[in-house]
């Protein structure tokens, strides 16, 4: 009887959205990393493109698995409405930077840079960990304001929402800073 109640509890805990870690308000941990975009190698600064509007930076567990292909092609579809807004999307996971190369090609269609954090340094100090296999990021979405402040955050290891709650979030900033 344990054993169910143990398995029934760790399946609630799994299928529930999970909290990010950073509130509201907080200032978003600065990095520099290697990322790629289309199969090319740069160097990512999140200072420099805060300097052009929003971030959305979302971790995702690891390149070329379900949910973060999913994930990945779902951000794709939708960059042109973050561009129109003037924000721009940066994902993260702890893959090497050559497994990026080929997943900015394929999976993220040549459409945004991903970023490598062999270390997990970002994911840490992001406090975008997964319990459960901490080898891995967890599946967070957070969106910051040009000012370096977080404005949202939301985790949830099933990939659907991330991009609609990300664009909306992105809208609701625009529409409270942006003049008319």
């Amino acid at each position: 009887m344990k054993n169910y109640f143990a398995i029934g509890l760790f399946t609630l805990t799994v299928s529930l959205p999970a909290f990010a870690a950073l509130d509201n308000g907080a200032a978003a941990p600065r990095f520099v990393t290697q990322a790629s975009l289309g199969g090319k190698v740069f160097t990512y600064s999140l200072s420099d493109a805060l300097k052009k509007g929003p971030v959305v930076l979302y971790f995702y567990p690891a390149a070329f698995t379900k949910g973060c292909t999913i994930e990945a092609h779902d951000f794709a579809d939708a960059i042109e409405k973050y561009q129109a807004l003037g924000a721009t999307v940066i994902g993260v996971s702890h893959d090497d930077i050559e497994k990026l190369n080929k997943f900015s090609v394929s999976e993220c269609r040549e459409k945004f840079p991903v970023a490598a954090d062999p270390d997990q340094s970002i994911m840490k100090s992001y406090d975008a960990i997964l319990a459960a296999k901490p080898e891995y990021a967890n599946r967070v979405s957070y969106v910051i304001s040009p000012a370096g402040n977080i404005i949202f955050s939301y985790a949830d290891m099933n990939p659907d929402k991330h991009v609609e709650y990300t664009l909306e979030a992105v809208r609701k900033w625009n529409a409270e800073h942006k003049p008319n």
